[in-house]
């Protein structure tokens, strides 16, 4: 019995623990939240669970200091490399100049143009080689062909793998400058060579295709987002990315800010360019692998699962925006 009182003690001693650290969310925080997820629809339910989530988290105790995470991950203490069956995932290609070559979590995308390839983010520093390089020669395209690296920010996670692609294959480097700062500053051993800076409205043109650079700075201070043509068959579609997620940079008002704004022009960018299919740098977020699972088993005829609409990839930025919102609303004025 008086083990039993103890173990009670000590569960109710955890719940209060657990209490204590549950943040308050505020009312206009809550609605935003529920209109994230009303816009959002079952598509984009994965990136409001991310993105609006990080913003509760912000009315949680601060971290420690130099616990946060507004630095390029990883930049720390050497890392161990993970088991490749947790992060391996089989390339594909989605549309006719567009390839699936990113892990499970993460993401890298391949256009091919007439001229060479595009590459969109280079993941960790650890997979490159077999999920960049490796699956481009599996979709039987040559990496030597690697023009560009068009990196959305300078995190680990996307950037990881750039100096490997520099150095192999002579691929030029597209990045914002302030993410060029950002690795400077933390100096990670991943770290690539600076090259090409990225401006608003920039345009890369390869061979047939043109490429549209904007950034969009929020997630990092230099986040980029990208808008590019696709085919397939004879179909002709309009890609639009939205370069950063959550709001893992701590409790930074003027940041969120931004990301609110910039969340707001890219989905009037893409109502005018008509964009009707979406990209996340995080395929949960979008639903990738699910979308290439309906693709490897779509019939003549049918539609192809990552066409969503002009409405859909407008949703995903306005579920991002309100995300933000809550976040203002939590954080002091």
């Amino acid at each position: 019995m008086r083990t039993l009182f103890i173990a009670a003690g000590v569960s109710a001693s955890i719940a209060a623990s657990l209490m204590a650290q549950a943040p308050v969310v505020a009312p206009d925080a809550s609605r935003h939240i529920d209109a994230a997820r009303a816009a959002a629809g079952p598509d984009w339910k994965n990136l409001v669970d991310s993105v609006c989530n990080s913003a509760v988290a912000l009315a949680r105790p601060a971290a420690p200091r130099g616990g946060g995470t507004s630095a390029a991950p990883g930049a720390g203490a050497p890392r161990a490399t993970p088991a490749r069956d947790t992060w391996a995932a089989e390339p594909q290609r989605v549309f006719d100049n567009l390839y699936y070559v990113g892990e499970k979590d993460y993401s890298a995308w391949a256009i091919a143009t007439s001229q060479g390839i595009i590459v969109l983010d280079a993941i960790f520093d650890y997979s490159v080689k077999d999920q960049i390089e490796g699956g481009l020669r599996t979709v039987g395209l040559n990496p030597a062909d690697i023009k560009y690296v068009v990196v959305s920010h300078g995190h680990l996670d996307h950037a990881g793998g750039a100096k490997y692609l520099q150095e192999t294959y002579g691929a030029r480097l597209i990045m914002g400058e302030a993410d060029y700062v950002l690795m400077d500053r933390t100096n990670p051993s991943w770290k690539p060579k600076r090259d090409m800076v990225a401006t608003d409205g920039m345009q890369l043109a390869l061979g047939d295709l043109t490429l549209t650079m904007y950034l969009t700075p929020g997630h990092t201070e230099g986040t980029l987002s990208v808008v590019f043509p696709v085919r397939d068959g004879t179909s002709r579609h309009m890609v639009g990315t939205w370069g950063g997620t959550s709001f893992n940079f701590g409790p930074i008002r003027a940041r969120v800010a931004s990301y609110l704004e910039q969340a707001e022009r890219m989905r009037s960018i893409v109502e005018k360019a008509n964009v009707d299919v979406i990209l996340s740098n995080h395929p949960g977020n979008d639903g990738t692998h699910a979308r290439i699972a309906a693709l490897r088993t779509r019939k003549p005829g049918e539609r192809h699962p990552f066409v969503v609409g002009n409405a859909a990839v407008q949703r995903y930025y306005v579920a991002a925006a309100h995300c933000a919102r809550a976040a203002l609303a939590i954080l002091p004025s």
